[in-house]
């Protein structure tokens, strides 16, 4: 038996491995299995070249757990080491001084992998550590390397018959979490699902049956547990691939998921590798229920579902994989926002993205026009997230009318151009948050030939302001704002039926009705007889101020609400009955109602002053 010391430099480096990688301990499993994967795989890569010319027989890896001697062993019949191997692998690491290294590396996440380190990953949960290993060369003997955890060792020789290695790990007591079947299941389903080899974890029942009517037998069997999928879809080629077998491969990334809008396969060598399935999922309200759905693997090894550095943060709203070797793992995220293949990568996507929602709207426009309520938030997130997404994505952006007719924003400008441009030549697009609370606004702008569109998602008032800042020429005002002057060429042709005389009258009762603490703005207009008496609009700019303040929980801000009370001068309420009334007590009274009715249509009568119109309503009626 030898004895000997690894080749490290600081006495205190297991410690400082096991300490520094604490928050991520589990991350031990999958440096594991890695390497036990990378023995099998290398094997396979002998045999094809003829450098192996034994049976590979069954490569599956085995995990096991003995409760009663607190040990996790990984199984696997690959390559093996020899002597010389192991010294190499296990007992030297090359670091400059722990000092350095805690310096360099503290801010990561995870550095294993990166320097080689897998194996040592072990020591985050182990007291001990043995390994019994043979490799697939003929002449070795196999060997049984052990360590405390410290950089002592011990290597003998071993009665091995067979290739491969074993490495058990004896559990330390802040570990024996491990030891329980249910979170070690959930580890290798975390980080295993996906790996070349198969891996086994205990057994599993299968029922099966045999015979027919009363001689029908229930047969139960145990039959190997393997918990990966060694082909997943993205490894496949497209062409291979139906729908449902994309859909199959969602509903295993994500059980029991609403199934996918569409989906993009990605397939690219040149100038860097990369593989994976991006999924289109049915998006809601709520945009953080939808993010971090990707899952990054490397050669089929998960790593992180956190890809923020990689892709852009709109297609964060995306669900699949993305499977590259070319990204750098185990470094700095600043790093990754500056390396060269990042970039390329999260360009390719981007572009990737835009090319297949252009191809969608090209070839099946009617699909597309009936999945864009779910499409068309991520299009405007991406839209307002990337410059370059923005302008691929105006040839399939769509704007939605009140009516369901969907248009790109380029054909909607040519739409309503001749009718909506005010002096400044802007065109004016007229919109609504929600559709039945402002059907009086609605058909009095229809009545006028203008039309209006539906913004109903709370992405929709950054969307607005978007537009207006990128195109220029468009300016947005919701249909129960103030809408320009200029643009109500059929109010401006009108002519009051009141004289000049009565009118400041009119005014002078709406003054009253409202009080003077209401700084409100009261206008006479001459709009048509068929249009309501009195309609409660507010300035454009106001209104987006206090929707901003209210999504930044600013609600009481202290600012005063403010809008404008338009009188319909032709309307018969008005200019008849009104006018008529020979008591001031009843016109005073007269126009408090026209007001308050203006201000139940706008929502703005609650509590108290509610239960006060509807009384006046009733004895109106009376």
């Amino acid at each position: 038996m030898q004895t000997g010391t690894i080749s490290v430099t600081s006495e205190n480096i297991f410690p400082i491995i096991k300490k520094f990688l604490y928050s991520e301990q589990e991350i031990f499993l999958r440096e594991l299995i890695s390497n036990a994967i990378d023995a099998s795989t290398k094997l396979k890569t002998l045999a094809s070249k003829g450098d192996f010319k034994g049976e590979l027989g069954d490569l599956t890896i085995n995990i096991d757990i003995d409760a009663d001697a607190k040990t996790i062993t990984i199984r696997d019949r690959g390559i093996g080491m020899t002597e010389a191997e192991v010294h190499k692998y296990l007992n030297e690491m090359a670091f400059s001084s722990a000092e350095d290294f805690l310096k360099k590396y503290k801010d990561e996440a995870s550095i294993i992998g990166h320097f080689g380190l897998g194996f040592y990953s072990a020591f985050m949960v182990s007291d001990k550590v043995e390994v019994i290993t043979k490799s697939y060369k003929k002449t070795p003997k196999a060997v049984h390397w052990s360590c405390l955890g410290d950089p002592k060792f011990t290597l003998e020789n071993h009665a091995r018959k067979d290739r491969g290695t074993d490495i058990i790990l004896h559990l330390s007591e802040d570990s024996l979490e491990y030891l329980q079947n249910d979170r070690i299941e959930e580890m290798l389903h975390k980080y295993c699902q996906f790996l070349p080899v198969p891996i086994q974890f205990g057994t599993k029942t299968e029922t099966s049956y045999e015979g027919e009517g009363d001689d029908r037998k229930e047969i139960k069997t145990e039959v190997a547990n393997i918990i990966n999928n060694t082909e997943p879809a993205w490894n496949k080629k497209p062409t291979k691939l139906k729908d449902e077998d994309y859909k199959a491969f969602y509903n295993e990334l994500y059980p029991m998921s609403t199934p996918p809008l569409f989906w993009i396969h990605l397939n690219i060598d040149f100038p860097f590798h990369l593989t994976g399935i991006l999924y289109f999922p049915k998006i809601g309200n709520n945009f953080e229920l939808q993010k971090n759905k990707i899952q990054l693997y490397s050669n089929q090894v998960y790593v992180t579902d956190d890809v923020k550095e990689i892709v852009p943060e709109f297609l964060t709203l995306l669900h699949g994989v993305i499977d590259s070797p070319d990204i750098p793992l185990n470094v700095s995220r600043s790093y990754l926002q500056s390396d060269t293949n990042v970039r390329k990568i999260t360009s390719y996507i981007s572009k990737k993205v835009a090319d297949k929602l252009k191809d969608l709207y090209k070839k099946k426009e009617d699909e597309y026009v009936s999945k864009w309520n779910d499409i068309g938030v991520f299009v405007k997130y991406g839209m307002l997230s990337d410059e370059k997404f923005h302008d691929r994505g105006m040839k399939f952006a769509l704007l939605k009318n009140v009516h369901d007719v969907h248009m790109t924003i380029d054909a909607y400008k040519e739409k309503v151009k001749e009718n909506q441009t005010d002096k400044h030549d802007r065109i004016v697009m007229l919109y609504t948050g929600n559709a039945q609370e402002h059907t009086t606004y609605i058909k009095d702008a229809e009545a006028k030939g203008y039309d209006v569109l539906l913004f109903d998602h709370v992405i929709d008032n950054h969307f607005i302001q978007h537009l207006e800042q990128k195109l220029g020429d468009v300016t947005f005002v919701r249909v129960d704002s103030d809408i320009p002057e200029n643009l109500v060429q059929k109010d401006e042709e009108a002519e009051s039926v009141l004289s000049e005389k009565e009118q400041d009258k009119v005014k002078l009762l709406f003054e009253e009705a409202l009080g003077e603490e209401n700084k409100s703005k009261i206008q006479l207009k001459a709009l048509s007889p068929t249009a309501h008496p009195v309609v409660i609009t507010k300035p454009e700019f106001m209104r987006r101020m206090m929707e901003m303040q209210a999504m930044q929980g600013m609600e009481n801000s202290g600012m005063p609400e403010m809008y404008n009370v338009v009188v319909n001068s032709n309307h018969p309420l008005v200019a008849e009955k009104l006018v008529n009334m020979r008591s001031a007590e009843k016109k005073e009274k007269f126009a408090t109602y026209l007001y308050n009715l203006a201000r139940l249509n706008q929502h703005m009568l609650k509590g108290e002053e509610l239960s006060e119109f509807i009384e006046e309503s009733i004895e109106f009626l009376k």
